[in-house]
């Protein structure tokens, strides 16, 4: 017998295992096919939900445009958001309902919701914004300590990003407040030196000079001060249609 299997090509020893194995190979064959449609579907479900959150988000803009209403909007778009929670338009309705509380002058509200998002979603592209958010936020309600922080925290986890001007403007405000002119000066002269990022810079210029005329020669130099980071509008709003 074993002289006869040996002599049979390698399609046929494949036939001889699979005639004599057919239960076990159309038991796998079956559970193949079930993870399929599992996948499949999975695939499909999480393209509906994507689409579904896309059309809410995109209603709620509307809505909030029409209306003209903050308080209105801010509404609208935690409700997408909790309808939606783990899709990138429930995520882009959570950082907008914080910036619309945060326009109505609900600071401590859309700290929270800042934060929520930064919980929620630490892998989205858009949590430097929420982190800007947060720090905007404490600044607004007179926490210059803390504000100072969270906006060291943003621009030590995302130097990179176009927001961070806006964020060392603020910093550098915080510490002229607090008569750190050194610090500020240092922040000012970082952000004047940058190529391309409008009328901050340019303010950061004008800063800048008036810092130097209160501060003595040797201390004009700038210092290795922090790069660090204001509040900028939530994203725009993207929606999925099929």
């Amino acid at each position: 017998m074993e002289q006869n299997v040996a002599g049979l090509t390698v399609f046929e020893q494949a036939w001889a295992w699979f005639e004599a194995n057919k239960k076990q190979v159309s038991w796998g064959a079956g559970i193949l096919v079930i993870v399929g449609v599992i996948v499949s579907y999975y695939v499909w479900s999480q393209g509906e939900k994507e689409i579904s959150a896309g059309e809410a988000l995109s209603d709620a803009v509307a809505a909030a445009v029409s209306s003209g209403s903050y308080a209105e909007s801010a509404d609208a778009y935690l409700k997408v958001a909790a309808a939606h929670p783990g899709t990138s338009a429930g995520a882009r309705a959570l950082l907008a309902a914080g910036g619309a509380l945060f326009t109505q002058g609900k600071y401590a509200e859309a700290q929270a919701q800042f934060q929520k998002f930064s919980r929620d979603y630490p892998d989205s592209p858009f949590r430097g914004q929420a982190m800007l958010g947060v720090a905007a936020a404490l600044d607004a309600q007179a926490k210059p300590e803390e504000a100072a922080r969270a906006y060291k925290e943003l621009i030590d986890r995302h130097p990179g990003e176009t927001l961070v001007p806006q964020a060392k403007f603020a910093l550098a405000r915080i510490y002229e407040s607090q008569n750190k002119l050194g610090q500020a000066l240092g922040l000012y002269e970082d952000i004047s030196r940058a190529q391309s990022y409008g009328s901050v810079v340019n303010e950061a210029g004008i800063r800048a000079e008036a810092l130097r005329s209160k501060l003595p020669a040797q201390a004009s130099a700038p210092t290795a001060a922090a790069t660090l980071p204001f509040l900028s509008t939530p994203p725009t709003v993207k929606t999925n249609k099929p």
